[in-house]
């Protein structure tokens, strides 16, 4: 009876490859999220002439990934089922801190590490925590950056910082969780934002000395 079943079963499979056909259900693909920020209103008169390049976060595993992460206990990290962030974590959140500097008009010009063009400021990140903790109770979202402003030219840093963000999730669901982490980075864009402000920049941007004769 055993052998009779296997045969029938790989004849069934069979017919089912031949029919192009299967009889195992295509899993759902999980669902794509970004990080929506809240309405803020960060603009005004432009403060810096300077132009700016956002580089992408520095980013070991787990968080330089795609996965939402949540850590229960304090030596253990968890991914969400079913559902995943559109890029991996540090290009999510460098095209958040892009979008953010430019509305705040704090700077000439804001462009990530992907655009070509030349800058005078380089802003570096190493990113070292992107989860939800206490995620089956009372769940908050943490997110630790350690930050540089880089002149170009000169290569030196101007300023440098630690940042870390703890927003409450309003609830244990998906959805709460990710606007739990927009609110987050929200909260992280607008402390980079006066952070730069008062970084103490030049009032004008260097230019090459013209070559003598």
């Amino acid at each position: 009876m055993k052998l009779a079943a296997i045969g029938n079963l790989t004849l069934l499979l069979s017919l089912a490859v031949v029919s192009g056909c299967t009889v195992f259900p295509n899993p759902e693909p999980p669902r794509v999220m970004d990080l929506a920020l809240p309405a803020t209103t960060h603009q005004g008169v432009q403060e810096s002439p300077l132009s700016l390049r956002v580089d992408t976060p520095y980013a070991s595993e787990p968080f330089n990934s795609t996965r939402v992460l949540a850590k229960p206990t304090p030596w253990e990290f968890r991914a969400y089922d079913d559902v995943r962030w559109r890029d991996t974590v540090p290009v999510v959140l460098r095209d958040t801190l892009v979008e953010a500097l430019r509305s705040s008009n704090a700077f000439a010009s804001v462009i990530s590490d992907t655009n070509p063009a030349n800058a005078e400021l380089t802003l570096i990140s190493e990113l070292t925590a992107f989860h939800a903790e206490n995620p089956e109770s009372a769940p908050q979202i943490v997110i630790e950056l350690h930050m540089q402003l880089i002149h170009n030219r000169s290569r030196a840093s101007v300023c440098t910082d630690n940042f870390r963000i703890v927003e409450p999730a309003a609830g244990t669901g998906i959805e709460q969780i990710v606007e739990g982490f927009g609110a987050a980075t929200g909260k992280l864009a607008s402390s980079v934002i006066q952070w730069a402000r008062a970084c103490g920049l030049p009032s004008y941007p260097e230019r090459d000395q013209p070559r003598q004769p």
